[in-house]
């Protein structure tokens, strides 16, 4: 395999322009040639195609977001997009691609491995939820981002005793969530794998403030929502100033963590070792701190658990 592209596709995440770097400058290490497509699958279809040297990947490593932009696509789900992503791919002389994004994106790399095009995707979302890997990129940086925000949230609920109903992001999935619940020493969690209630969150509210707390944090889940509702409720029935906060797209941005640029390194690395020696349809992962890989069909397949044991050190730990 002489000449690989690379996209960013879905949702950005910090470390996805650590992965592109990885991927640049290990292919030409191994005497191929390396072509950016912007815009995700999108640009694969309308032929938004770039040449990517060693130097066009310098200082990108500590920016949030992705150079190559991203994009969700609709057409590239039929197969007229698809007869135009293979037709720029013959173009350019592209013989493999390495996707970078999430679920949504694997299975876009699945259907172009189907048709002659060898598929690399690498997991990058900030939600951490795809299931052949423990781990995302973007994912520890997003938590990052939102403990510092909301450890400033705090000193405004201790100043006047309040409760700040915080919402994160994770639409299907409570791993951010509960993550960064802990480390702010939240009262309550509410993520989408448990069926808990604002009413339980008052009980907990009631609960703790009888032990002398007096200023409170509750972590919910995009996927739960309903902040302000709740938010409303706890004010009616405690007595206790409530805001409720949505924390937004900023969770998505920022200069990622060590973790994210080293991880996304690794997998950029693997991701082309893999294209080199002609293997596709394979998706990276990263498995008791080991970068392995996957078939695609086996890791769309893959059902994720969620932490029970963190859940329970939560639980126990906010009082």
């Amino acid at each position: 395999m002489k000449t690989i592209g690379v996209l960013t596709s879905g949702g950005d995440a910090p470390g996805m322009n650590a992965a592109v770097r990885a991927v640049v400058r290990t292919a030409i290490a191994n005497g191929m040639t390396v072509k950016g497509i912007r815009r995700g699958y999108n640009g694969l279809m309308e032929d938004d195609i770039i040449d990517l040297g060693a130097r066009d990947v310098s200082d990108i490593i500590q920016l949030g977001g992705t150079m190559l932009y991203s994009a969700r696509s609709t057409r590239f789900k039929t197969e007229e997009g698809m007869a135009d992503a293979i037709a720029t791919c013959k173009k350019h002389g592209i013989e493999g691609i390495v996707v970078i994004g999430g679920d949504g994106s694997f299975r876009g790399a699945r259907d172009l491995s189907l048709r002659g095009i060898p598929c690399v995707g690498i997991p990058a979302t900030i939600d951490n939820d795809i299931a052949s890997t423990e781990y995302t990129i973007g994912f520890d940086t997003a938590m990052n981002t939102v403990i510092q925000m909301v450890d400033r949230l705090r000193d405004t609920c201790d100043s006047h005793a309040r409760c700040s109903v915080v919402e994160v992001m994770g639409r299907r999935a409570g791993h951010i969530a509960l993550r960064t619940g802990i480390s702010v020493g939240a009262t309550a969690i509410l993520v989408p794998e448990h069926n808990n209630t604002v009413d339980d969150v008052i009980e907990k509210i009631k609960a703790t403030r009888k032990l002398g707390k007096k200023h409170f944090i509750v972590m919910v889940a995009e996927g739960v929502g309903g902040v302000d509702a709740m938010a409303k409720k706890i004010e009616e029935v405690t007595g206790i100033e409530t805001r409720g906060t949505v924390l937004g797209h900023v969770q998505r941005g920022g200069s990622p963590t060590v973790r994210d640029r080293v991880i996304a390194t690794q997998m950029g690395y693997e991701a082309v070792c893999l294209l080199k020696k002609g293997i596709g349809n394979r998706v990276v992962a990263y498995k008791l701190g080991k970068i392995e890989n996957y078939d695609i069909y086996e890791a769309l397949n893959m059902k994720k658990g969620f932490d029970e044991y963190m859940y329970n050190v939560a639980d126990v730990t906010s009082i």
